[in-house]
């Protein structure tokens, strides 16, 4: 258990008296989300850095937060983004000129942007602290009693930054953080009962592992594989596959406790990893840092990964926002590519209800603003589905930009009898979105390169008909050939084909015999603007 000194305790007293200043203007959501507020965004990724960089172009990914800029359609709010290093002018541009009905430059002028200019690995919310200019900065542009700070995720790095500008954070407090790892999470499931997969504690060594494996089989002794999970892993990247079909000579019953721990402990070399280019090697290290789990891995003929997500309010309501199909990948399927909104009708309306559970026991705890949970929801026919909670973020995560950037250009309102959302006109609104579009071919496009594609094929979103593709992580695609997106229609279908002329015009424009690349003869570049620090 971690002690904390007199100092420490006082820090957490302060960030808390700080924080409960949000249930003084909280009324609804409507009224929170439209009041007139200056609003500081920090889209640190304060996790684990050699977890992170086991994703490609991570170091972009503090552009992931940017449609909080959408928030600007409120003429009331004013915003500042902070970055690790200055976005492309084309790239802000972009979403602003998303906003209906704001002009242009009454939207610029509350946005103020300002950089580190520290492209080092380091959190963000570090490099801010370490600027005690910028700092300073931030707090004279700000009005402090109408102001609030989001985040990606939570850390005492956030905390830390949240009382040096004397700015609420609008997030679970650090402390609280440890619901949102593998372990934590499996408590929480248990004590909401919540059904989850059979598994284990956390341990911090690979003998340790071993063990619990063994008691998992000896519990489940017709168990053909199990996952290993480090504890803090993000997008299924710390996980790994256990295969014990080539040692089921030894399942419960055939052998001892000692023959299964030591052929288990053999199997870790060959653990099927999810990250690319991961080793056993570093893979145990890590566990004696993180900690791991290991727990059952869920079989089926037909197994979709659905999840849940939600908010607590300041006042401790929970609320469903969303539910999502999520599209899974990597070696076993485990690695979060994107999602499709919403998640099947089959079992949507049960997600929402697990979620309610969950995060009521969040709220308990003390838990504040957004929280996800995944599932793995298996067929058993005659439309019947076997739904386990697999784990819980208690941060910003792959399937919010998405659907925050439907709701912020939309207006739109998420009906919770149904499941769906509707638009202002009353339309269902659909989804597909990705982080994860990637080829080799796209490497060297640059923001003015795909802002040209997307306006020469009319890729755009279209506020008129509230359909099309909105972009994202575009400061990854030239080094990394990576691309984010969310493409809304009418229709699941027609979500899907606005996703699929997407992929389709981007491998034709990027096809190495075609040389009709866009000319910028008549291209007027913006002015720079002076936001930047």
């Amino acid at each position: 258990m971690v002690t904390l000194d007199v100092s420490e305790l006082d820090q957490v007293d302060q960030f808390r008296r700080l924080q409960s200043t949000l249930r003084d203007r909280w009324k609804t959501i409507e009224l929170f989300d439209n009041s007139e507020a200056d609003i500081v965004v920090i889209p640190s990724l304060s996790i684990d850095q050699c977890e992170l960089r086991k994703i490609a172009g991570c170091e972009h990914y503090e552009e992931r937060l940017l449609f909080s800029l959408m928030r600007l359609r409120n003429p009331r709010t004013r915003l500042i983004y902070i970055t690790s290093m200055p976005l492309h002018p084309s790239i802000i541009d972009y979403y602003l000129q998303l906003l209906p009905g704001i002009p242009f430059s009454h939207a610029r002028n509350r946005l103020l942007l300002l950089s580190t200019y520290d492209s080092s690995l380091q959190p963000l919310s570090q490099k801010i602290l370490d600027r005690p200019r910028l700092l300073d900065r931030i707090q004279q542009a700000l009005r402090l009693e109408k102001s609030f700070m989001i985040c990606y995720n939570s850390t005492h790095l956030e905390a830390e930054l949240s009382l040096k500008l004397n700015v609420p954070l609008y997030a679970a407090a650090p402390d609280l953080q440890i619901w949102g790892t593998k372990s934590g999470s499996r408590q929480i499931f248990a004590e909401s009962k919540v059904p989850h997969p059979d598994g284990s504690v956390r341990v911090w060594n690979s003998p340790d592992l071993a063990a619990a494996a063994c008691d998992l089989w000896e519990r489940q002794p017709t168990l053909k594989r199990m996952v290993v999970k480090l504890n803090e892993g993000i997008s299924g990247e710390g996980n790994a596959l256990l295969d014990l079909r080539p040692i089921m000579n030894l399942a419960p019953g055939q052998a001892t406790s000692e023959q299964r721990i030591a052929a288990i402990s053999d199997r870790f070399s060959t653990l099927r990893f999810q990250a690319k280019q991961e080793t056993w090697a570093n893979f145990s290290g890590r566990i004696t840092e993180l900690g791991a789990i290991v727990e059952a891995f869920v079989e089926g003929e037909i197994k979709l990964s659905p999840s849940v997500q939600g908010r607590i309010t300041p006042t401790g309501e929970v609320e469903i926002l969303s539910t999502h199909d999520q599209i899974l990948g990597g070696p076993d399927g485990q690695i979060y590519l994107g999602c499709r909104f919403p998640a099947d009708e089959s079992y949507r309306l049960p997600l929402q209800q697990l979620g309610l559970k969950v995060g009521r026991q969040l709220a308990e705890k003390g838990a504040l603003e957004r929280f996800g949970v995944d599932f793995i929801a298996v067929d058993q026919g005659d439309n019947n589905w076997d739904i386990q909670a697999i784990e819980i973020n208690l941060r910003k995560g792959g399937t919010t930009h998405p659907f925050m950037t439907l709701k912020l250009l939309t207006n739109g309102r998420y009906d919770l009898s149904t499941g769906l959302f509707y638009s202002q006109q009353g339309r269902p609104k659909y989804y597909v979105a990705t982080d994860n579009l990637q080829k080799d071919r796209y490497r060297g496009l640059l923001p003015n390169d795909l802002m040209d594609i997307i306006a020469h094929h009319r890729l755009h979103f279209d506020s008129g008909t509230e359909t099309g593709t909105v972009f994202h992580l575009m400061g990854c695609l030239s080094q990394f050939g990576k691309l984010g997106l969310t493409s809304i229609g009418d229709s699941p279908q027609q979500a899907e084909d606005i996703y699929n002329k997407v992929v389709n015009v981007l491998d034709e424009e990027t096809r190495s015999d075609n040389q009709n690349f866009p000319l910028f003869s008549d291209y007027t570049f913006p002015i720079a603007w002076d936001g930047y620090s």
